[in-house]
């Protein structure tokens, strides 16, 4: 199977038992497909930035590391961290983490801000995917961590109830998608495509507003996945994702990659789409670096974003939304690898061919969502995570530049939403490759990027929103209840990180 063996898992540590809670993440999180680079030097001195500002700053306001990182002086803070080891590229300053009126103010200013995050995943209540249970049970049965000696684990992190904390209570998203990814062997697929159906028509009822939306995932070239993609689009899903290289889960069994130009297979997707009314095709590109490509070099050219351009001039009517924005580097592969590649070339693979199709193929219906393209970059290399949105901005525009975070993979989004908020590309960076400015945090482009973009593409009214006014649905009045409570956003992240755990760090 595409899984990590179990000794390759022995070697990793799952990341909820990571010894800092940090507010953003100090090293790369991976799921069990893929083995996580070890943490950078530069990392290392983010991660003691951060904790020695907790101990100095965090004491000051008689809070604890862990409540001083759930601030929001302490998202702040990390920011600062950021900046001060790799250069300013992050709206943030000391009097911010150092001033927990001025931190609060400042979120409280932005928490209204349209977030429509439409890349998440849980997992279903029957996973097999238990890799993440055993290497936490091993944990407790080699007594590293007393409180999980003889204690049971489960995957609950990893499922509906906590990806409803994380997403609309622990962050300022307003409207997600549920999004799966399938396997040849049932059981592991995320969701079936009527389980994501039924938990987007739960939440809804619940909030009694619209606050998700659901893919239906389809499978080119599968047994009778024709068949299967007609009965799941009868559901009225928003939108189809799929993946080519197959099976991502499980890549040693991906016996079915397709191309999303295959006029033959593929396009009988399309004609299916049409015929349901669904307008927006998205599909999974990229996170396929070198060592990925060693062991499975089969799939490489599925991975890669080549079969773009045909498909989305052939068939003008469908947006094409390309998850990931179609980079490389990420998914086992190192954030140093993307940055040094733009430094010597001024290209990242494949985000750069992917921005240059609408000029090649005279196409306007292309589309990047931003996934693990932001999330694996900007807090590992601030000023790739500038770069890369500039490369989508200059070649794609930032009308069509999308946001999706892959959570709950990443926790909850919120670091996410707000280094968005905070980046701006370095003006040097800008004059060089002719890059546009990202701006204000509720500025027009990142009004655009969080929410606007997406909302024209699922043809959502946002003069409907539920989240504010009067009118305010279940989930707005039952956040309004958990802030005043005292929000306890966990900042766990649900993955691997390398190595092993230092214990003794607990205290």
């Amino acid at each position: 199977m595409g899984f990590l063996t179990d000794r390759e898992i022995a070697e990793l540590t799952p990341a909820t038992y990571a010894p800092h809670a940090t507010p953003i993440p100090t090293q790369i999180v991976s799921s069990d497909e893929f083995t996580p680079p070890p943490q950078s030097p530069r990392q290392k001195q983010v991660e003691a930035r951060l904790l020695d500002m907790a101990d100095t700053l965090g004491r000051k306001q008689g809070l604890d590391r862990r409540r001083f990182f759930q601030s929001a002086a302490g998202m702040a803070a990390g920011f600062v961290a950021l900046n001060e080891t790799f250069g300013r590229v992050f709206e943030a300053g000391r009097a911010e983490a150092s001033t927990p009126e001025l931190a609060q103010a400042r979120a409280d200013g932005l928490k209204d801000q349209f977030v429509m995050d439409m890349h998440t995943h849980f997992l279903r209540d029957d996973t097999r995917l238990v890799n993440f249970v055993r290497s936490r049970e091993a944990v407790g049965k080699a007594g590293w961590n007393p409180a999980l000696v003889d204690k049971p684990q489960t995957l609950e992190d990893l499922k509906f109830d906590n990806y409803f904390k994380e997403i609309y209570l622990d962050s300022d998203t307003k409207i997600a998608l549920i999004s799966s990814s399938p396997s040849e062997i049932p059981q592991d697929w995320f969701l079936t495509n009527e389980m994501a159906i039924a938990a987007r028509d739960r939440v809804n009822r619940e909030a009694g507003a619209r606050r998700m939306f659901a893919h239906a995932i389809f499978t080119p070239g599968w047994p009778g996945w024709l068949e299967h993609l007609e009965a799941s689009l009868a559901l009225k899903p928003e939108s189809i994702k799929g993946y080519t290289v197959g099976d991502n889960t499980n890549k040693d069994m991906a016996r079915h990659p397709w191309l999303m130009d295959d006029e033959k297979t593929t396009y009988k997707a399309y004609e299916l789409c049409v015929k349901h009314g669904i307008k927006n095709v998205c599909v999974h590109k990229g996170l396929f670096p070198r060592a990925t490509a060693e062991r499975w070099p089969h799939l490489l050219k599925h991975a890669m974003v080549d079969d773009v351009g045909k498909a989305a001039k052939d068939w003008p009517q469908l947006n094409f939304v390309i998850y990931h924005g179609g980079y490389r580097h990420a998914a086992g592969g190192r954030a140093d690898d993307g940055w040094n590649e733009f430094r010597q070339t001024g290209r990242v693979s494949w985000v750069s061919d992917l921005a240059e199709i609408p000029a090649k193929f005279g196409v306007n219906n292309v589309y990047a969502d931003v996934g693990q393209l932001f999330a694996q970059s900007v807090a590992a290399v601030p000023q790739l995570g500038a770069a890369l949105m500039g490369i989508l901005g200059k070649g794609l525009g930032y009308d069509k530049v999308v946001w999706g975070t892959d959570a709950v993979w990443t926790g909850s989004p919120q670091w996410q939403i707000e280094a968005l908020r905070r980046l701006e590309i370095p003006e040097d960076m800008q004059r060089a490759h002719g890059f546009k400015p990202l701006g204000p945090a509720d500025g027009p482009v990142k009004n655009a990027i969080f929410g606007d973009n997406n909302a024209r593409l699922y043809g959502f009214d946002r003069s409907r929103r539920t989240d504010i006014g009067p009118q305010r649905d279940r989930f707005a009045l039952l956040k309004e209840e958990y802030m005043r409570r005292g929000a306890a956003r966990s900042n766990l992240r649900y993955g691997y990180v390398a190595g092993p755990v230092d214990w003794t760090a607990f205290g």
